[in-house]
């Protein structure tokens, strides 16, 4: 088990294989590293591939005060230093985008390529009340009430009519799985995102990005994208059809076809 300690708080970390470029993910809200697993051993035959449980999350320490999502853009920082990782590509999807996007603005010179899916550079007054809705039924405890309250705007409607018995199956292991401890860890990485706004600050990435997103996600709709599309000076968009907010899960070959073609191709230019 790889744990890193900083301010006396420890966080998981996983390291997947050897190749020469580093690709480090950083999780949605609700996720964990093992939330990956599926895509390791494609992606680790290519790339040396650094997953990180964020404070409250997974594996990682869980905290008692609320704080902001600098805390974890320094524990990013911070991983990369000690594993001495240096021009890495930084992806990020939701949650985990914003972190990216703040780590971008603030160490832009330890990456050498960014990767945002599914995210914003603003949280907007109905991401507010999503985010509000979901702390709610947090407050519950209640597995079940938590998945009906948290998980259907989540995926598109086709996927969630053809993949109903999986997601039936989801909902019994947020039954039996989520504690108290969970639940008050997700509380407060929401309350950590409610004041994101870094619309003033996005223009001064100047990596070469790549932007995701998905026409039916109802969390972070295209506009969201767009806007950072239009913000960062080197960045490419990219819109997976028929698919909803965790396009990983929805459309992966569609999802990592683009990010794998990026990460090969992001600092090309080509004479046609």
């Amino acid at each position: 088990m790889s744990l890193i300690e900083v301010n006396h708080k420890k966080a998981y970390y996983e390291v997947h294989g050897d190749g020469e470029t580093s690709l480090v993910i950083l999780n949605g809200i609700m996720m964990s590293c093992a939330s990956w697993q599926p895509f390791i051993g494609m992606l680790s035959k290519q790339f040396k591939v650094i997953l990180l449980d964020f404070y409250d999350q997974g594996k990682s320490e869980y905290l008692d005060f609320t704080y902001t999502q600098d805390l974890q853009v320094e524990l990013v920082k911070e991983l990369l230093t000690a594993l001495d990782l240096q021009q890495v590509t930084l992806m990020g999807i939701s949650y985990g985008g914003e972190v990216a996007m703040k780590f971008a603005i603030k160490y832009q010179h330890m990456l050498s390529k960014l990767i945002l899916a599914n995210t914003t550079a603003y949280t907007n007054q109905q991401l507010k009340a999503i985010g509000d809705s979901w702390i709610y039924s947090a407050k519950t405890y209640d597995g079940r009430q938590f998945f009906k309250a948290t998980i259907p705007p989540i995926y598109s409607t086709e996927f969630y009519e053809a993949r109903v018995e999986w997601l039936d199956a989801r909902e019994r292991l947020f039954d039996k799985v989520f504690d108290e401890k969970w639940y008050e860890g997700f509380i407060r990485l929401v309350i950590s995102a409610e004041k994101h706004d870094i619309r003033d600050q996005i223009n001064v990435i100047k990596l070469p990005t790549l932007i995701i997103g998905a026409d039916e996600d109802i969390i972070t709709p295209l506009p969201c994208q767009e806007q950072i599309y239009q913000s960062i000076e080197n960045s490419r968009f990219v819109v997976i059809k028929h698919c909803g907010h965790a396009s990983m899960y929805e459309r992966p070959i569609e999802f990592f076809g683009t990010v794998i073609g990026f990460i090969m191709t992001g600092h090309e230019t080509f004479t046609i």
